[in-house]
Parts: structure tokens; C-alpha cells; sequence
């Protein structure tokens, strides 16, 4: 990695006394591209990790992955426990419908993903989607695990 030099006397490769040597001039970009790629290589194993969520056992379903949008998605969780959380932050449910109209009029999307736990009974699911369309987010994604039952014969 150091700099080498050249001679001055036409490169027979012999040195004579009272001649200087004029330093080489090229740089060496070998352990640069090595260190940017060991960085990529890094950063590419990183990045899935460091999506946010809290830990649910989704149900699974045949239903395919929506569309991404270019706005970071909002979503609200219902744990095992019911606790109801927006992103990350957990919120009561009597604050609720009151936090999202904050939320969304801050937002230029109405769209929102909604992760419930499977064994979360229906009809909290269904309050926290009223809260939502009252809060106003009109537009409720329902996130599941792919390789559920089709019901249509072809499942799994």
C-alpha cells in the first residue's frame, strides 16, 4: 500500500550513485474499493433488520402483499393482551380516535395497516377499525402472514 518509486535511468534496473528517485504518482485504489464493498455488504445485511414493529402472531392467509407507497405507512397494532398500539407508542383505547385525527391531519395519506394477533377476538378487531375510520384513515390495510388456507382447494 505504500508508494513506490520510479528511476530516472530508463529502467535497467540498476542504480547509480548521485541519481534521485521521483516518487510514483498513482494511487492505489484497491483497499478502497474493498473497504466499500465490505461496506455495502454490511449495510445490505442490515437494512431488513431494522424495520419497525412490535412481535404479533399474524394469521395467515392466500391474500396478496399490497402496493408500496411512497409515504412511510402508518400502522396500528392490537396485541394478544388488546393493547392497542400506533407504531410503536401504545395508546388507551378511550384516547384513541383522538390520536389518529391528529395523526391524520398531519398525514397526506388516509392509508393505514392494521396488525391484529389471531387470537385477538373479532369484534376488538372490528372496534379498533371503527376508531380508525373515525379518526379519519378511510383507507385500512389488513396485514397477514402469506400461505394460509385458500379455500378454494389449492390451499398451502
Amino acid at each position: 500500500m505504500g508508494a513506490g518509486t520510479i528511476q530516472k535511468d530508463g529502467g535497467s534496473g540498476r542504480r547509480r550513485r548521485g541519481k534521485r528517485s521521483l516518487p510514483m504518482s498513482e494511487i492505489n485504489v484497491t483497499p478502497f474499493v474493498d473497504v466499500m464493498l465490505v461496506l455495502l455488504i454490511i449495510f445490505m445485511v442490515a437494512a431488513p433488520l431494522l424495520t419497525v414493529g412490535v412481535p404479533v402472531e399474524l394469521p395467515k392467509t392466500a391474500a396478496g402483499a399490497l402496493p408500496a407507497d411512497q409515504e412511510e405507512p402508518l400502522t396500528v397494532t392490537v396485541t394478544a393482551t388488546g393493547a392497542v398500539q400506533i407504531q410503536t407508542t401504545e395508546v388507551e383505547r378511550e384516547a384513541l380516535v383522538q390520536r389518529l385525527r391528529a395523526i391524520a391531519a398531519e398525514r397526506d395519506s388516509d392509508r393505514v395497516f392494521l396488525r391484529a394477533d389471531g387470537a385477538v377476538p373479532y369484534a376488538q378487531v372490528m372496534e379498533v377499525m371503527g376508531a380508525l375510520n373515525a379518526g379519519g384513515f378511510s383507507n385500512i390495510g389488513l396485514v397477514t402472514d402469506i400461505g394460509g388456507p385458500a379455500l378454494d382447494g389449492e390451499g398451502q
